[in-house]
């Protein structure tokens, strides 16, 4: 079988690997497509995710979908459509019981934080463990199903504002992400979902995901206390600036980007008078499974997806995906 692999920066083979045969309370799947993500663009190109630095061969993907290959315990017949929870949790810790996704010493696919590392799902034949596994319902495609993962983490950061039926939001950053946390807003019941970038054409895929006020940053001004929420996806200092400036007050901020590890300029003073809640977005924990259901309701997230590539042109896909103008969601397809 072929499995993708990064060496350090820029440097991704497309590899032969020997078939894994699964243990107990584990499957085997044959995976079909697997999306490429930021942090995954961290690793291809700077050969670090943050403080996780590649120390061995990385099998990157943590968005994917495909089929159950072998199931020893017979319980999922070969062909099964199916997607990952990606997430292994740590030991329970009291107070997180509610958040498992926030315990200490659990680990993700596709991931250098542990040493050896979480290896990913870019691989033709994947070995899961049985309670990650998700079935899909028959009316939702495989290639569609690719996108259960980074939903559900917009549905988590949406779920972390409160209820936000009829008030204003401003989704800061329309990359990927942003544009699914604006889907799961307009889904949540927002009056208007705003949208803001860098770039026009992120800008063109929100409205089309239903956002009505876009802004595009250095020509257009957004006013200030002008969101009863924001949701800062872009990961730029200067962005959470600008969210704390357009929230109302009493409001809520979350910050959905990934923020470099290091000291960045942010001013926060404005969150003083106004009140406002900050709130950082990590991950997900149940919420994978009401992204199933959304996605399998109708098709309209499917714009999300700009490009399918064969795994065997990542370093194509990956150049593709990091450029917002040309991509929203890129797959790899096995």
């Amino acid at each position: 079988m072929k499995a993708l692999a990064i060496h350090g920066k820029e440097d991704i083979r497309w590899e032969d690997r020997e078939v894994p045969t699964p243990g107990d309370g584990e499957v085997r799947l044959r995976v079909n497509y697997v999306g490429i993500c930021g942090s995954d663009l961290h690793y291809y190109f700077h050969g670090a995710n943050g403080e996780y630095t590649i120390r061995e061969p990385l099998t990157p993907g943590h968005e994917l979908s495909g089929v159950v290959d072998l199931d020893p315990s017979g319980r999922l017949a070969p062909g099964t459509p199916v997607t990952v929870h990606p997430a292994r949790y740590g030991p329970e810790v009291p107070g997180l019981e509610d958040r498992p996704h926030l315990r200490p010493g659990g680990d993700y696919f596709g991931s250098a934080a542990a040493n050896p590392h979480r290896q990913g799902g870019a691989s033709e034949l994947l070995i899961v463990e049985d309670h990650m596994v998700r079935v899909l319902p028959a009316s939702l495609p495989l290639e569609r199903a690719a996108l259960a993962e980074p939903l559900a983490v917009a549905i988590h950061a949406v779920n972390l504002a409160g209820d936000i039926t009829g008030k204003r939001v401003l989704v800061i950053g329309a990359g990927p992400i942003g544009l699914l946390v604006v889907a799961a807003a307009v889904k949540a019941g927002a009056s208007v979902v705003g949208a803001s970038d860098v770039r026009e054409e992120p800008l063109d895929r929100a409205k089309a995901l239903g956002a009505t006020e876009v802004s595009l940053v250095g020509r257009d001004t957004i006013e200030n206390e002008s969101y009863d929420a924001v949701f800062e996806c872009s990961g730029v200092g200067v962005a959470l600036t600008q969210a704390v400036r357009a929230g109302r007050r009493a409001g809520t901020i979350v910050q959905v980007g990934m923020l470099p590890n290091a000291d960045i300029g942010v001013n926060l003073a404005p969150m003083l008078a106004k009140e406002l809640t900050i709130r950082g977005a990590f991950r997900f924990s149940t919420e994978i499974d009401d992204a199933v259901t959304l996605l399998a309701e109708s098709d309209a997230l499917d714009s999300v997806i700009s490009h399918v590539l064969p795994a065997s042109d990542a370093v194509q896909a990956f150049e593709l995906a990091r450029d917002s103008s040309a991509s929203a969601k890129v797959l790899l397809s096995l």
